[in-house]
């Protein structure tokens, strides 16, 4: 049996899914977009956070801001840099990347690395992204992480560092370099 090449797009599958995999479903992708809403906005940012070579961090940031799922930003001029902001089309995500984180959590580790919480009463998120005390779906804005017992305490990359402190998603995330 000849092994059948996989193929670069799914133009054939007459499918939502397939035609969401188009846009995130390469591995990085997903990454960047969870950095993203996590605040991360620099290139240098993702960069050092994801391990991910300069190349296909580019390419990758590229591709999600000619789909609309990032903007990209001017926040100095000499010289000349950029930033890149999540849109409201890729803060549509959230539910998505929330239920793999889940799944993920659930089904691949033991350690409880990241909790997600609503930030109006400190409740940690049930399975669907609803407050259990409130009894409401919490918006991405109104959703605070904070580390749990699994992470590194002492991690080498300043993203990282930055996110052992409670944030709240989607706010610029401000890093220490040191």
């Amino acid at each position: 049996m000849v092994p059948m090449a996989l193929g670069k797009d799914y133009a054939t599958q007459e499918c939502s899914i397939a035609r969401a995999l188009e846009v995130v479903g390469e591995r990085w992708t997903l990454l960047v977009i969870r950095d993203a809403l996590y605040g991360v906005r620099r290139y240098n940012d993702f960069l050092v956070h994801l391990g991910i070579p300069r190349a296909v961090l580019s390419a990758r940031l590229k591709a999600l801001t000619e789909e609309g799922i990032l903007e990209k930003r001017r926040y100095q001029e000499a010289p000349p840099r950029d930033e890149y902001v999540i849109t409201e089309r890729g803060t549509e995500l959230w539910p998505a990347m929330r239920a793999l984180a889940v799944w993920g959590r659930d089904h691949l580790t033991d350690r409880r690395l990241r909790y997600f919480r609503h930030a109006a009463c400190d409740t940690e998120l049930g399975s669907y992204g609803e407050c259990p005390a409130c009894g409401t779906l919490v918006p991405v804005a109104d959703v605070v992480v904070t580390p749990g017992p699994g992470l590194d305490p002492d991690p080498a990359d300043p993203v990282s560092r930055a996110l052992l402190k409670p944030k709240r998603l989607l706010e610029p995330l401000e890093t220490d370099p040191a």
